[in-house]
């Protein structure tokens, strides 16, 4: 079993490479009309770090899904090439971003393969809940500490530390789920006994909500304090999720949500950036010319695209500020049409089926909670960020993981995958020993 997984996973890899190489090649033609002469140097560099990373999982987690790492290398692959595409059309102030992608997609398998080196069980990190929820609050608030946190685009998500500049959040976002995961796994029989009622909806004591109200409170912090819709929406769709799954009571998915609603509406009532950021979402053709420039530009790249696009390289997604970060979908949308843009939506269902299904088989209520919480992150976060260039929610600041430009997101995505492929060799390891003792079992004779 351990041997065919890892072989599926081996093939798949290849298919990854072969696809990310050949979508380079088509974008170098598009674009200049030549075949890359780095071609073979880029080839031999993306399928040996894949290999790296496979050879890893071979070896320290033998039993994991063998799709996780393969999506993850698809997705990170079609976005370093549309990077490196995009490039050559942005000019000189561009030119640093695919060397500068790739050495982040260098340290990121290394962060991978570190982590499953040294957190050989992920129960280990129950034992450091609050220490992490420490962390992460620190982290999210690093942002607004003067002299470190940057204004970038109008959001305060930056901070600067020498000559490093990163988005402290994308690391906030993995202690809390470690958090949350812990948390609810010890107060989740405290949470089921709805014994206080407010009219119809019946809930635990108020003095168990503490940790709701707490979420809630960070979540609007972070919106109002750094101007951060997308990241706020990110960390309290989690807290809620792991509340749903642990209680399996569809009154806090209610709570939730109204908490939130009245949150947003606060903030939209009480401060402009916020209130412009939701005009500009619901009629964007009114400032096209201002705030609405990149949703209109997005809008006109889907549409140039049509069902199978212009052609890598041969598109015009420069139009677009920020292509490369907060837009890319839609400079893929624009080159590969509706069956790209599908393919990579397929991509980000696949790994949340598979983090669903690593959570579903889980026996251990941390190690459920952390698996959902986990692949709730990718997930409601591609939602975000997509749902952002095709106008289904208000534009947002955070990345399309795997794929968008930035070193600390594809850093923080690439520890969470090791995380889920961590969880999943376990929980499968449990699995296999549960079958083998089965068989082993000695049958009662019939007289």
């Amino acid at each position: 079993m351990k041997s065919r997984r890892r072989s599926a996973e081996l093939g798949l890899i290849v298919l990854a490479s072969a696809i990310t190489g050949g979508a380079y090649v088509l974008a170098s033609l598009g674009w200049s009309a030549s075949v890359p002469a780095n071609i073979g140097p880029f080839l031999g560099v993306v399928i040996g770090l894949l290999l790296f990373a496979h050879l890893a999982n071979r070896w320290l987690a033998p039993r994991a899904d063998p799709v996780l790492l393969p999506l993850a290398a698809l997705l990170n692959g079609l976005g370093y090439v549309m990077i490196a595409r995009l490039a050559g059309d942005l000019g000189d102030d561009a030119a640093d971003l695919p060397g500068l992608q790739a050495n982040w997609v260098a340290v990121s398998i290394a962060a991978y393969v570190a982590v499953l080196l040294f957190v050989r069980r992920v129960r280990s990190l129950e034992r450091y809940r609050y220490i992490l929820a420490v962390i992460g609050l620190f982290l999210l608030i690093v942002p607004l500490i003067p002299g470190i946190g940057r204004e970038i685009n109008g959001a305060r998500i930056w901070a600067s530390i020498g000559p490093v500049n990163f988005q402290p959040g994308e690391f906030a976002k993995l202690a809390l789920a470690v958090f949350f995961a812990a948390y609810l796994t010890d107060k989740r029989e405290l949470l089921q006994q709805a014994t206080f009622r407010i009219g119809r909806l019946r809930l635990p004591e108020p003095r168990h909500l503490g940790p709701i109200i707490l979420a809630w409170g960070i979540s609007v912090l972070v919106m109002i304090s750094e101007k951060d819709l997308g990241s706020s929406l990110l960390f309290f769709a989690m807290f809620v999720v792991l509340l749903w799954v642990a209680t399996e009571k569809v009154s806090y998915v209610l709570l939730g949500t109204a908490l939130f609603s009245a949150g947003a509406y606060f903030a939209w009532a009480q401060f402009d950036h916020v209130r412009e950021r939701i005009s500009t979402w619901i009629d964007p053709w009114s400032v096209a010319k201002d705030e609405g420039f990149q949703t209109v530009e997005a809008a006109f790249a889907l549409a140039d695209g049509g069902l199978t696009g212009s052609g890598l390289g041969l598109g015009q997604p420069d139009r677009i500020p920020e292509v490369e970060t907060d837009f890319i979908f839609a400079a893929i949308g624009e080159e590969l049409g509706l069956i790209g843009s599908t393919a990579i939506l397929i991509a980000y269902l696949l790994m949340i089926g598979s983090g669903l299904r690593i959570a579903v088989r889980a026996s251990r209520t941390f190690d459920k909670l952390l698996a959902v919480g986990l692949t709730t992150l990718v997930g409601v976060q591609a939602f975000i960020i997509i749902g952002g260039v095709i106008r289904l929610v208000p534009l947002t600041g955070i990345t399309l993981p795997f794929v968008s430009y930035g070193g600390s997101s594809l850093l923080a995505n690439y520890v969470l995958l090791a995380l889920l492929v961590r969880l999943s060799d376990e929980v499968e390891g449990g699995a296999d020993q549960v079958a083998l003792a089965a068989s082993e079992k000695p049958t009662e004779s019939v007289a």
